[in-house]
């Protein structure tokens, strides 16, 4: 393996061999003049530090690739504007994320407590009462919205893939689902509410109309999901069980949705997390209590986005002589924070869940 001294570097460069480059680390002390020069221009005219920031982003996108055009040429300057802009587009949405991550578990955290997650609202004061009746609501909601959703968009993806190719009403399902996708959630609540009303009269409030709601929110994506995991298992499988004299529905049951389950499971999951967190159909629905209900046929029952929605609207009043914020907020807070821990349980048991039902493959690494 031979090596190139300085010396013969130097020459290389100088004779039109070599192309030069930017040293290395040179796109962080651009990082680093553009906001040092930002900063200075925004102590002395006033600006606060996102302004300050808005303009480090600009020097940097425009300084890089300058430096670039004349040291490396066109080309590599474009290469380092685009390879900016991506990197800046990357910062634009890490920024809100974690900005939001560090407010809810900042205004969150001191609210969570053993009594914060084991008491209901009945009869609380002040500073008392929990989200005990609100999580054990959203999760009966939520478990109902799926035994309801699962079942059938997985058979429905199944017909669209297997049974419906070149069907004129596969062709409308498909349209269809595609629209339910986009639906408003408090058209799926206020839908739920006027099927509810249809049958047991007006007045009705209940946590199974909430799951309804959601599951009508969820049926599009498990859908359109497992309808793409399935076409992702290869025609070759089909035909093989085919050519073995295997019938279609145990071809489906035993050859596709296996090599597919993963990613069907993995969608579903997505679902669930999509779901868990709306507010505007539970209010309208299931509407909320103070108390733990286990009925889902009976009563009122509370969830945590309503539970969020309702501490921070109607937050209460300190006791006499106390300062600070609302004792609602405190629980706001701390409901969003519990609320964000199970969003990320489930998408993390959804990427577990994936690589466990993966088929297996003979590559070798």
């Amino acid at each position: 393996m031979s090596t190139t001294t300085p010396l013969e570097r130097d020459f290389a460069v100088s004779a039109g061999l070599v192309q030069p480059k930017l040293p290395r680390g040179a796109g962080l002390l651009v990082a680093v003049l553009a906001l040092g020069v930002s900063g200075l221009l925004a102590l002395l005219l006033g600006w606060n530090p996102v302004g300050g920031l808005v303009l480090a982003a600009v020097l940097f996108v425009i300084g890089f690739p300058l430096w670039s055009a004349l040291l490396e040429g066109r080309r590599s300057a474009v290469d380092r504007l685009a390879t900016s802009l991506v990197c800046l587009a990357f910062g634009v949405v890490l920024v809100p994320l974690v900005w939001l991550i560090w407010m809810v578990v900042s205004k969150g955290l001191s609210a969570i407590s053993i009594q914060f997650l084991t008491y209901d609202m009945r009869g609380a004061l002040a500073h008392g009462g929990g989200i005990y009746h609100a999580l054990i609501g959203t999760l009966l909601v939520t478990l109902a919205a799926t035994i309801i959703s699962v079942p059938i968009g997985i058979f429905a993806a199944i017909y669209l893939v297997e049974y419906g190719k070149g069907n004129r009403l596969a062709r409308v399902t498909t349209f269809l689902v595609d629209v339910m996708t986009g639906i408003p959630s408090i058209v799926a609540g206020l839908f739920a509410l006027a099927l509810l009303v249809l049958i047991f009269g007006p007045a009705i409030r209940i946590g199974f109309g909430g799951s309804i709601a959601l599951s009508l929110l969820m049926i599009p994506t498990v859908v359109r999901s497992t309808e793409e995991m399935l076409r992702l298992v290869p025609s070759d499988l089909r035909e093989a069980s085919y050519a073995l004299g295997v019938p279609k529905w145990r071809t489906i049951s035993k050859m596709v949705v296996p090599t597919a389950i993963g990613g069907i499971v993995t969608g579903v999951v997505l679902a669930i997390s999509r779901v868990i967190g709306e507010t505007a159909p539970l209010l309208i629905v299931a509407g909320n209590t103070d108390s733990l209900n286990w009925n889902l046929f009976n009563g009122r029952m509370m969830t945590l986005p309503v539970y969020i929605f309702q501490q921070y609207s109607s937050p209460g009043v300190l006791p006499a002589g106390e300062v600070g914020d609302p004792p609602g907020y405190a629980r706001a807070w701390g409901a969003a924070l519990v609320l964000i821990v199970i969003v990320m349980l489930l998408n993390l048991g959804a990427r577990i869940i994936g690589k466990i039902f993966a088929p297996p493959t003979d590559r070798r690494r």
